[in-house]
């Protein structure tokens, strides 16, 4: 018999069961106590440091100064001289040096900056006549002859004594970083000896390797930029006067300050000499032009890789990535202080023996199997020694070290 089931036949028959509710399981995330102060606790920190900043910059600064002036405590303790009297000779004559160089030069800087504020509608009425010549420059031109200061000191009030307290600011800093600086070197053995103390006394070789290369960084820097904004104020002053150009020592000075600048440095140089011997003549600012941006090339070129020699040895990459990420994070101040921060980094990955991903293990197991000889006959010299003596004893371990792979390099 042909039959046919009913339509939905084959479908299970409803339960007479009640149904029951499923509950998924919940995640409870409770917040230990302690978990909650050590948080409050980083966060005060991290405010406290942000607040710190200009303590802490002085005291980066006064470290620096201590870094570059160390080698010259040295050279005078190795010609007899006892340390704290080496020292005293050391810091008295840069402070004197600051003094002489202050009071021969900013007499006279302030009465060229008179002169030149008092020539400045003559010197722009030159330019304007002189830029009224081209074309494209007429609109320049015009602009220059109708500019009013009015509006723009009355704007710029403000700013002016924003500035002059940040310039007030920056003096008093930096005295206290000097006396500061002064203080670190006076007790130079004794900060020493308090840092290896909390070290322990395998990792000191390691420790005094750090301190002796961050010696090297920052005072190599240092005195890289004071020799390079030097030369530059120097050229600069020679080739205004040998020119006829009035205001020399003001563009130099101005000059020597914008050369320690990242960047911009290029264009504060050339940009006030090229106008202020535009006002003399054409000739003589084509001149001025011309031997500045051959400076400039020398200094890139010749003056900087032999001043800084192997201070910092960063790669031209880093070097920019240094530069716009202090410039973003703390201006000027953080541009300045980026390049040394980053050698700084780059030596700490070094000699803590940090892997990298493209790193070779072999020479990464050649350089502990070094590191670890070293720390074994460091601790067996200094084996019942205090820890001054034995810090001492670091030190001299590492400058032999450091002065024999330099020795290796050199081709």
């Amino acid at each position: 018999m042909d039959a046919r089931e009913p339509q939905g036949a084959n479908r299970a028959a409803p339960s007479d069961e009640p149904l029951v509710a499923v509950h998924k399981p919940t995640l409870r995330v409770e917040i230990m106590p302690l978990t909650m102060v050590f948080a409050i606790l980083l966060a005060g920190m991290v405010w406290m440091l942000g607040q710190l900043v200009p303590v802490i910059l002085v005291l980066i600064t006064a470290l620096m100064v201590v870094g570059t002036m160390n080698p010259v405590v040295e050279w005078v303790e190795r010609h007899g001289m006892r340390r704290g009297m080496a020292i005293m000779i050391v810091y008295l004559t840069l402070m004197l040096l600051l003094v002489a160089a202050v009071t021969l030069t900013l007499p006279a800087l302030v009465k060229q900056v008179i002169n030149l504020v008092h020539q400045e509608p003559e010197l722009r009425e030159r330019l304007a006549a002189y830029l009224a010549r081209y074309r494209y420059a007429e609109p320049l031109a015009e602009a220059l002859r109708n500019l009013q200061y009015g509006p723009l000191l009355n704007a710029s009030r403000a700013e002016v004594l924003a500035a002059s307290r940040s310039i007030i600011e920056i003096v008093v800093y930096g005295i206290a970083a000097f006396f500061l600086a002064l203080y670190i070197a006076i007790d130079g053995e004794r900060l020493r000896g308090a840092l290896f103390a909390v070290v322990p006394r395998s990792r000191h070789i390691r420790l005094s390797r750090i301190l002796l290369n961050l010696q090297t960084i920052v005072g190599g820097y240092l005195r890289g930029q004071a020799i390079t904004s030097l030369c530059m104020g120097i050229f600069i002053f020679i080739l205004l006067t040998a020119c006829g150009v009035p205001n020399a020592l003001t563009i130099a000075a101005f000059g020597a300050v914008a050369d320690v600048l990242p960047f911009i440095n290029f264009v504060l140089t050339i940009v006030p000499a090229v106008l202020v011997a535009l006002a003399k003549s054409q000739t003589t600012a084509l001149i001025v032009f011309t031997l500045m941006l051959a400076y400039e090339e020398f200094e890139s070129r010749v003056l900087i890789p032999l001043v800084y020699g192997r201070a910092l040895r960063l790669p031209s990459s880093v070097v920019l990535f240094a530069l716009l990420a202090g410039g973003t994070l703390y201006g000027v101040v953080g541009a300045l202080l980026s390049l040394p921060v980053a050698a700084t980094l780059f030596m700490l990955i070094e000699e803590l023996r940090i892997k990298l991903p493209g790193e070779s293990p072999d020479a990464q197991a050649v350089e502990k199997e070094k590191d670890a000889k070293t720390e074994r006959e460091y601790v067996r010299r200094t084996e019942g020694l205090p820890v001054e003596k034995a810090a001492a004893v670091a030190v001299e371990i590492s400058e032999s070290r450091k002065k024999k792979e330099d020795t290796e390099q050199q081709p």
